[in-house]
């Protein structure tokens, strides 16, 4: 076992824009090298719906996310301490980021209660009662031997008054210096290190978010994300609570949006600073049918691609996904065909890939400007 260091830093940053403050730069870990900016797919229980991990890596994708609270209930902290962690469980040699699971028992609000110690919750699965407290949440992430997971910390529901942003803010500040005592005087498992981000709350009242993040910088973090945004705000208040926390955020380290978004709300916040983002949008827009692609969205479903014989996608993509037609993709929807769900989420997969890689490459160029602007305008119109 490796010892812990709050020395190490796993990001370097390479280069920013000129005209916006977009980032490039590399998060290094034990597991791989990770270019950013980076679009982190979100594989829940250690496994992306519909698509195997010998398609992501066609795909070229560094870095896949799981979910604590979901690896905590099936398979255990037993089973998976006993496989060597979810690495080998699942044979992906890549990075991993596990959250916290904080969100998900947001999410359960009739089955979960807050206090000082920690989230007293019911399982969704068999009912069984459970406690995550900031340093059983370090222990479980550990078991799960993730290279960089994230704090327990309250989501503040949307709307919420000040004050109650506040008191919520104050409880994942509390957490957070108990989550980060435990992370530095434990060890990693399984001989890689492993690193641990801050998420920074206090919905949409920029003082709050001020506040919380310098916080958070005083401990010193590996890493820092912006949590509570996409639970309803508007998008003009997303922003405005992203580009406040950039601000506050070390320029060195990694800078993570949690949960967000569309294409647009990925070129947006890349031009804020954002260095890491993820979100279950493509691959679950992907099961209802929903397409994004480089010439605008598809839904699949409907009559207009019952006879268009050309590709879901010539820009981006595996070479093999590239032969399907949009007249064969649509068939397999309507025969509920599993085929279908697979290469509708590697094409969404694939274009959000595609996103980040070309704004990384914008972004050196100096051009990425011009190229988000005319991009957001095509992604978010209708192909035809």
């Amino acid at each position: 076992m490796l010892p812990t260091s709050p020395l190490d830093n796993p990001f370097h940053l390479e280069a920013t824009c000129q005209q916006t403050n977009a980032r490039v730069g590399q998060l290094v870990t034990d597991h791989g090298i990770v270019p950013t900016p980076i679009f982190m797919p979100v594989g829940t229980q250690g496994a992306l719906k519909a698509m195997d991990h010998r398609s992501l890596r066609e795909l070229d994708v560094p870095i896949i996310l799981a979910n604590t609270y979901h690896l905590y209930l099936r398979p255990g902290v037993e089973t998976l301490s006993k496989m060597g962690g979810l690495h080998r469980f699942s044979t992906w040699d890549r990075p991993i980021l596990t959250d916290s699971g904080g969100f998900q028992v947001f999410s359960l609000r009739d089955l979960r209660t807050m206090s000082q110690q920690g989230v007293e919750f019911r399982s969704h699965i068999d009912g069984s009662k459970h406690l995550f407290t900031p340093e059983n949440v370090v222990d479980t992430q550990r078991a799960i031997g993730s290279d960089i997971f994230m704090l327990l910390d309250e989501c503040t529901a949307y709307p919420a008054d000040h004050d109650v942003a506040r008191r919520s803010m104050d409880l994942t500040l509390h957490w957070a210096e108990r989550g980060r005592a435990r992370h530095l005087n434990t060890p990693f498992h399984y001989g890689h290190r492993q690193f641990q981000f801050g998420i920074g709350q206090g919905s949409v009242y920029p003082d709050l978010r001020r506040t919380c993040m310098s916080a958070l910088v005083d401990m010193g973090f590996d890493g820092y994300a912006i949590g509570g945004l996409s639970v309803g705000e508007p998008s003009e208040n997303m922003y405005e609570i992203v580009a406040c926390s950039t601000e506050v955020m070390p320029e060195k380290s990694a800078r993570y949006l949690m949960g967000v978004g569309t294409p647009e709300n990925i070129l947006r916040c890349i031009g804020l600073g954002v260095d890491m983002f993820d979100c279950v949008m493509p691959t679950r827009n992907a099961r209802n049918g929903t397409l994004f692609t480089s010439t605008g969205r598809v839904n699949i479903k409907n009559a207009t691609w019952k006879q268009r014989d050309e590709p879901i996608d010539a820009n981006v993509g595996s070479a093999s996904s590239r032969n399907y037609s949009l007249a064969y993709l649509r068939h397999l929807f309507n025969a509920g065909e599993i085929l279908g769900l697979m290469l509708a989420t590697e094409q969404n997969v694939a274009l959000y890939r595609w996103l980040v890689k070309t704004a990384r490459e914008k972004i050196l160029e100096g051009t990425f400007r011009q190229w988000a602007t005319e991009t957001i305008d095509i992604l978010n119109q209708p192909r035809t």
